[in-house]
């Protein structure tokens, strides 16, 4: 039988392909090996619906009951490891991939959370772990600081997303539009603030290490 994902399972696929493609653009320029490109492809695609999944009680988890989200993740990240250059076209290629996963994602986890019943708030929530969640781990086995522990913009933007979709479920607007609007405002407000600087405030206390 033909599988023919609904809105928000294409959504979520589109959402697993650019974060694996995320992970795995790290992972070649941190020198990795094919098994570890693909380890941290895997894990930046699917660690966050992962962890969503078991929040709201959803078992086995999509990403292992359905083996194409494992299948597209190891597609990005073999093209990757294979085909670097091609991607490394796109400018700052880890934090573009990197903003569109979470759009995606902040989305459509915020709509699952949703559809299991959750008030807003704790739907818009479930939405950003979702968002976050493979990034964080990502940054982790790479052994960076992640970006959400940082200043940027990374969280905030996520959560504006998952809130317009809070705000169009219990308007009972219709689902499509008001998923591009969330997705849109989320990528929207990620890349202004990559390329304007925007940061939240930090600390005044921080201080720097080394001699």
């Amino acid at each position: 039988m033909l599988y023919v994902p609904t809105l928000l399972q294409a959504i979520d696929l589109i959402g697993t392909f650019v974060f694996a493609l995320s992970g795995a653009v790290a992972g070649v320029r941190r020198g990795l090996d094919l098994f570890g490109v693909l380890v941290v492809a895997l894990v930046a695609a699917v660690f966050g619906g992962i962890t969503r999944d078991i929040l709201i009680g959803a078992v086995p988890p999509d990403a292992i009951l359905h083996p194409h989200y494992i299948v597209l993740a190891a597609a990005a990240g073999l093209f990757t490891f294979h085909w670097y250059p091609l991607v490394a076209r796109f400018t700052y290629p880890v934090r573009l991939f990197d903003a569109a996963g979470l759009a995606l994602f902040a989305v459509t986890g915020t709509e699952k959370a949703l559809h299991h019943g959750l008030d807003g708030l704790s739907a818009a929530l479930l939405g950003v772990v979702t968002a976050i969640g493979g990034g964080v781990v990502r940054d982790v086995l790479l052994a960076e600081v992640p970006v959400v522990l940082r200043s940027d913009i990374y969280a905030v933007a996520a959560l504006a997303g998952a809130l317009v979709i809070v705000a169009g479920d219990r308007l009972a607007l219709p689902e499509a539009p008001i998923a591009l609007a969330g997705a849109a405002l989320c990528f929207g407000l990620r890349m202004l603030a990559l390329y304007r600087g925007w940061q939240l405030p930090a600390s005044r206390w921080h201080v720097k290490s080394g001699p």
